[in-house]
């Protein structure tokens, strides 16, 4: 350590704290030539009454300073043991810091988003927001006497919502925990599709570009990233089917008579007039749910895949007569459609499941029991966190790394 400089005046105005003790040297750093050895001696060295003094250096008294006062000696002060490091809960090697973190600016990006669009409405917005609104209230006030008209109120107790399948082909009661992942990683690879795609969609220049390691076509890492997922989710859903098949499970989404188009009509008037159908999920979806369910697995999912391949880098380009047969403006005039469906499909999902007995509708999907408690919510939550942070994480800056293990990854 350098010494102080000869009879450097103390820099007025600052006054030391009285009795301050000099601060230890490290453990094994040596210390500097003169530096007192005394421990515990005080740190400022005494200046002329009235003049206040800063502290001198640690270790480095002024030449001509009085000596400072001896202290006692003491025995050194045994090493304390380094205390053990704990390691932090990680998922899927993310802290749940950081989860929590991404998951809250997902949220707050989420709101700040639906909150811009309402101050975009304007004033023409705001009167066709509220002319629907009236629209809707006259309508539930209108199905609700409909419904209990005398003729209906027959026709309903015929038709109440749902139907039994037959008994040689209805599936056990429950949700098996293969159809519950299956579930959840479909709300997982929807939700980063969905990110990918309309940044695809909008994008102005890409941040970077991909290109396969034996050469080809360069994309965008946006549309790398949109299509590597799209295999993710294809693989899931073959693998929902062909279990929804060998486990019997397939007569759940899969209409057997044809009693379910006046009980889908039925059920749609009881959602209509807010007086809600039977809730029987863990045996049996009512008509309309089931209808839903048929359309969004076995019709919107394929029409998704046919009109994506179409726009994709696996497309062979080179084929006239397929090209002209199936042109690139008509799979997307598809495309787009199809992901308002799933957009519109969700909303109504979820708000139906939070609307019709949360806590049951919940158990059933992510606990796998029929019971009230807050289990299945508390799953719920801790993954819509995960979802919401993985989609936060999904960014370029992320993205090039995992890229680059199967291409070329670079800036145009």
């Amino acid at each position: 350590m350098a010494p102080a400089a000869p009879g450097a005046p103390a820099a007025p105005g600052a006054p030391a704290a009285p009795g301050a003790p000099m601060a230890p040297a490290a453990p094994g750093a040596p210390m500097a030539p003169g530096a007192p050895t005394a421990p515990g001696a005080p740190a400022a060295a005494p200046v002329a009454p009235g003049v206040p003094g800063a502290p001198a250096t640690p270790g480095a008294p002024a030449p001509g300073a009085p000596a400072a006062a001896p202290a006692a000696a003491t025995k050194t002060a045994a090493k304390p043991k380094p205390e053990k490091k704990k390691e932090p809960f990680t998922i899927f090697g993310m802290e749940v810091g950081d989860i929590w973190a991404m998951a809250t600016a997902g949220i707050g990006g989420v709101a700040a988003s639906a909150w811009a669009t309402v101050k975009g409405l304007g004033k023409k917005g705001a009167m066709i927001f509220g002319a629907a609104l009236v629209a809707a209230i006259i309508i539930v006030v209108a199905v609700r006497w409909f419904i209990h008209l005398d003729f209906m109120e027959s026709w309903m107790k015929d038709y109440p919502g749902e139907y039994e399948p037959a008994e040689s082909i209805a599936p056990d009661p429950g949700f098996p925990i293969w159809a519950r992942w299956q579930h959840y990683l479909n709300f997982l690879f929807m939700a980063l599709i969905l990110q990918s795609g309309l940044r695809v969609r909008t994008q102005q220049k890409p941040p970077a570009v991909w290109q396969p390691k034996k050469g080809g076509k360069k994309i965008s890492i946006n549309l790398w990233l949109h299509t590597s997922l799209d295999l993710f989710w294809m693989l899931n859903g073959l693998i929902f089917i062909v279990l929804l098949f060998v486990t019997g499970h397939w007569s759940r989404i899969v209409p057997t008579s044809w009693e379910v188009f006046p009980n889908a009509i039925s059920a749609g008037l009881q959602y209509a007039s807010f007086e809600w159908p039977a809730e029987n999920g863990w045996t049996n979806f009512n008509s309309i749910q089931q209808i839903m369910y048929f359309l969004v697995i076995f019709v919107a999912a394929p029409l998704a895949i046919i009109s994506g391949l179409r726009m994709s880098e696996w497309w062979p380009s080179e084929a006239k007569k397929l090209n002209k047969l199936y042109p690139a403006p008509v799979a997307r005039k598809i495309h787009f459609p199809t992901m308002i469906f799933f957009v519109f499909f969700v909303f109504v999902h979820v708000f139906l499941v939070f609307t019709t007995g949360m806590t049951h509708n919940l158990n059933h999907m992510f606990a796998g029991n029929h019971s009230g408690n807050l289990g299945g919510f508390l799953w719920f939550v801790f993954g819509l966190a995960v979802v919401i942070a993985l989609v936060s994480a999904a960014r370029p800056l992320v993205i090039q790394p995992i890229a680059g293990k199967f291409g070329q990854v670079s800036a145009r």
